[in-house]
Formats: C-alpha cells, structure tokens, sequence
C-alpha cells in the first residue's frame, strides 16, 4: 500500500535543479532580499526563512560552513547559533505573539532532515490548532502571510 506522504516526494525536496549545489551554501552568496529569504547574517551563521514553511515566520539558523553534524562545528559557530536563535525567538515573539515554539536540529536523513548535509536549526511559531491535516495527508500548506510579506516584517525587525 502507497502512503499518502511522504518527506522524500514532497516538491521541495524532489524538485531539485541544482543536485551538486548545497542551498544552504549557494544562498549566501546571492542579494538579500525575498529572493534568497535571508533576514539576518551573522559572523558565522544567518537567519534565513523556509521557502516552505509550516507557519508564517519559520525560520532556520544556519551556519555558513558546511558540515552535516553539531560535533564538526567549533565552539563559537555553536555559540552563535544559540544566540541567534534566542534572537529570533525574542523577533518572533513580537511580530507573531505566538503562543509556543518548535525549535529543532535534524541530525540526518533518518532523523528527517530534508537537507542533511548542512546542519541548520529549524524555529517555528506555534499557535494553539494550528495544524490540520492539510500538510499531512493533501501535501498543503494554509499560511495566513504570503512569504514575501514574512521576508518584509522579520528583516525590518531584525535590523
């Protein structure tokens, strides 16, 4: 019997035109803007939203260097990393006054990490009910704020 979801058929991950290329490496290397998604950059890592995020204003932290495991990072990329997500939190809080916070690493494939080779840390605002089947069993998202405009608040707010 064929599931009905799966992560390894979902359009962001099977939709991959560059398959050398790691994302989380290329989009530093663009303009920042609702492009590249990138609200923040830091010394050694950067806030970048998830093109395809479960709510409005998930977000990922990801350190420049590109290393799959939490060990292969020296102690001040952990340290930012960390700082940087308590910043989002705190802009998070502001903007969205969410009720809760998913904050998470998935540590290979196996763990569901859609991007496995570059560690990054997931923070996503949670409401009470906000999740439906739509993303489980119809492989849509229900977002209340277009992308663009999440991109427009979270940069102006970082800054």
């Amino acid at each position: 019997m064929e599931t009905l979801w799966s992560p390894w058929r979902m359009k962001y991950v099977t939709d991959n035109n560059h398959p050398n290329e790691c994302v989380f490496c290329a989009a530093p290397s663009q303009k920042d803007g609702p492009e590249n998604l990138i609200v923040h950059r830091g010394g050694r890592a950067y806030a970048i939203l998830n093109r395809y995020p479960y709510t409005s204003g998930h977000l990922m932290i990801v350190p420049f260097e590109h290393h799959a495991n939490m060990e292969d990072f020296d102690p001040a990329v952990r340290a930012e990393l960390m700082e940087m997500v308590n910043e989002a939190i705190k802009i998070m809080r502001q903007l969205y006054t969410p009720e809760g916070f998913n904050v998470g690493i998935n540590l290979g494939a196996a763990a569901g990490a859609g991007i496995a080779e570059h560690m990054h840390v997931h923070i996503v605002p949670r409401w009470t009910g906000d999740t439906n089947f739509m993303s489980t069993v119809g492989e849509i998202r229900v977002l209340p704020e277009e992308l663009e405009a999440t991109y427009e608040r979270i940069a102006q707010a970082w800054k």
